[in-house]
């Protein structure tokens, strides 16, 4: 399973580094993907969606599910 997310706020690699790291410690053992230009955000291994989408918002971004 995997879940998506439109981040519009995310503009550059720290921004990629800083979700990325959220998302890993909110679900151990998923696999994060990043599309920077399109603002995607992609998690797979994982049927938390509400947790991951809480630690998205905590690291400080605006994410929208796809």
């Amino acid at each position: 399973m995997s879940i998506e997310f439109q981040v519009p706020d995310m503009t550059c690699g720290h921004c990629v580094k800083t979700i990325t790291g959220a998302v890993t410690h909110a679900a151990p053992g998923a696999t994060v993907t990043v599309d920077l230009p399109t603002h995607r955000v992609t998690v797979s291994g994982t049927d938390q969606a509400e947790k991951v989408e809480a630690a998205i918002r905590d690291a400080g971004y605006e994410p929208a599910r796809v």
